[in-house]
């Protein structure tokens, strides 16, 4: 094998040992409120709000947002589908199944837990892997005891349900409960071109506008 495509084959190895480390690391930094750690995992430019560049505005708004929410969070990633488009730039799904100490009005609290997916862009600078953007997609969030059926499954205490767009990065999802069961065997799409898994499935969607909690 010549030595340069053996490089290459290491690179995009080690590269997606430390994409899936920045993903934990998120989580971690997350739950342990160290702003500063969760915050250096993104490029110095970040993009706070429509206005807003740099990491102290990301580091304030997630400081105000963490303090008045929540308690308490436990994150717990799981599925992770990782793309280049090339060497330094990659674009990923991963799963997160959530637990919060929510406050309540009266001064309690009840217990959220949360299904969620992230659609992530990832890019590599001066060596490290970043996040360049997180997009979080949400599928439920609701009491511990009170399983969300039916629309409008982002349920937290003292607000009103919402949607919360887990689904909408794929359109497949309205297609196939749009699409009836057809008698005769339907046809099969040929399999996605390497490292176009994630583009295929998207169809040039849209990314979803996603409320914030």
């Amino acid at each position: 094998m010549d030595l340069q495509v053996l490089e290459q084959r290491i690179d995009r190895l080690e590269s997606l040992d430390a994409i899936r480390q920045l993903a934990a690391k998120y989580s971690l930094a997350l739950d342990m409120r160290d702003m500063d750690a969760m915050v250096n995992l993104f490029p110095e430019d970040v993009r706070v709000g429509r206005d807003k560049v740099g990491r102290g505005y990301f580091k304030r708004w997630m400081d105000e947002t963490l303090r008045v929410q929540f308690t308490g969070t436990s994150h717990h990633i799981g599925n992770h589908i990782i793309e280049f488009s090339d060497p330094d730039n990659a674009i990923g799904v991963v799963y997160s199944k959530n637990e919060h100490e929510t406050p309540t009005a009266d001064g309690g609290c009840e217990w959220v837990i949360m299904q969620m997916l992230y659609w992530d862009q990832y890019t590599r600078t001066d060596g490290r892997w970043l996040f360049r953007r997180r997009l979080p997609c949400y599928w439920y969030a609701t009491d511990l005891n009170k399983p969300p059926c039916g629309d409008k499954k982002m349920r937290w205490p003292d607000r009103d349900n919402y949607e919360g767009e887990f689904h909408s990065l794929f359109p497949s999802w309205q297609r196939f409960w749009e699409t009836p069961v057809a008698a005769e065997l339907p046809d099969v799409a040929p399999p996605a071109p390497l490292e176009k898994f994630l583009e295929t499935m998207r169809a040039g969607v849209a990314d979803p506008s996603i409320r914030t909690r």
